[in-house]
């Protein structure tokens, strides 16, 4: 692994940054730059000042999305601060533009103030078609989120929170065809209920599962220790362990039939998951290490094992979904993200894979599958237009 940081290091160094701006008109000329700046620019000033939705028609806010962080929950590395966050915010923008055509710009707040975030954020929202929250740590990405959504008539989207749920959910499909089981006849497992834990039950929740068991660093989540909690598990108590147990997590784990990590290395072992009910699924995807690794999951009897590894079969990544997400959701202008428009990404992704590719080590397609973002662009801005969210482009 030392090799692969020392080889990104250098890569970086040669870079000196993942993207540049590019220019798609023509200043070869006075007459090209009359048309392309002053004075012909100002007939589309005109314009958009007399309709505001034509800034859509003369820009390309429609196609841009804002990349932004606090830097205070980046990667594994915890709170390094917005400089040290940019290299991502990069990636990120170079995930969107690869995968989806999407334009994006890395935005970094030298600020931890959510309140602060959100005022940003607002201020900045005429310039952009929507933002990507990335990196900033829980509970205060979900405040800013719900805001944001709720005060912007563009897309806004947390992608650590959703992002995962939305992979999470689209593997669990085809897994359950693999053991054949369905979803209201399940019981799930969640390690973590910061950001993505959180946005994965909730959805899980949506996508059926009537009993699921939520895990943190204080153990399982259960009403009676409501009081201690923050807004974000105080909500999980109403939608987890419906009879209330303070059991362990290997106590748990026996009533279960999926367990789902996004929390810290090596909590599960060989044991734990041969007390799990018949044919385990495991995604075990704390990074760069799962809460328990693909061989020692298969020697417990795990029937399908997904990781956020790309060195393992089953990956569960992001890039799936975000780049998709946002496609669809810019190509009808829609003014927010619904919970109905993450499940159609899901589902969309989970679909690629045919009943007779389908096997234990491959419920989910691979990030360099070319149909994703497309399928994930459809499903998303048909859902957009049937629920009266988007504003279909003239």
């Amino acid at each position: 692994m030392s090799n692969v940081y020392e080889e990104a290091l250098k890569k970086h160094a040669q870079w000196q940054g993942k993207i540049e701006t590019k220019v798609v008109c023509e200043v070869n000329n006075a007459e090209d730059l009359t048309l392309a700046y002053t004075p012909g620019v100002a007939q589309p000033c005109r314009e958009i000042h007399q309709d505001l939705k034509n800034v859509y028609k003369y820009t390309g806010k429609g196609k841009t999305v804002a990349v932004i962080t606090d830097g205070t929950a980046v990667l594994g590395l915890g709170d390094i601060g917005p400089e040290a966050a940019l290299p991502v915010m990069e990636g990120k923008c170079v995930l969107f533009k690869r995968f989806a055509d999407v334009n994006a710009v890395p935005i970094c707040l030298d600020t931890k103030d959510p309140k602060e975030i959100i005022a940003i954020c607002k201020a900045l929202a005429p310039a952009f078609g929507g933002f990507n929250l990335e990196d900033i740590s829980a509970p205060r990405c979900v405040e800013i989120e719900r805001t944001l959504k709720k005060e912007l008539n563009i897309p806004v989207f947390h992608d650590d929170q959703h992002g995962t749920a939305i992979c999470v959910t689209a593997a669990l499909i085809n897994a359950l065809k693999v053991v054949n089981k369905k979803a209201e006849d399940i019981t799930v497992v969640v390690s973590g209920t910061g950001a993505a834990g959180s946005s994965i039950i909730h959805m899980l929740k949506d996508f059926g599962v009537k009993e699921i068991y939520g895990f943190n660093i204080n153990g399982i989540v259960l009403k009676a220790d409501k009081e201690k909690y923050d807004f974000l598990t105080q909500e999980l108590c109403e939608i987890t362990n419906s009879e209330n147990k303070r059991l362990s997590m290997a106590e748990a784990l026996k009533e279960a039939d999926v367990f789902v990590g996004v929390s810290a290395p090596k909590l599960l072992n060989k044991e734990m998951v041969a007390g799990m009910k018949r044919d385990p699924i495991i995604f075990a995807m704390a990074n760069p290490e799962p809460e328990i690794t693909v061989d020692e999951a298969l020697a417990g009897g795990a029937r399908v094992v997904g990781t956020g590894r790309s060195d393992f079969p089953n990956q569960v990544n992001n890039v799936l979904a975000f780049p998709g997400l946002f496609k669809g959701a810019l190509s009808v202008r829609a003014t927010k993200i619904t919970e109905e428009m993450k499940m159609a990404a899901a589902r969309g992704i989970a679909s690629l894979i045919s009943d007779e590719e389908l096997n234990e080590n491959y419920v989910i397609p691979s990030a360099f599958d070319p149909r994703v973002a497309d399928m994930v662009a459809a499903k998303v801005a048909e859902v957009a237009l049937a629920s009266g969210v988007a504003q279909k482009a003239e």
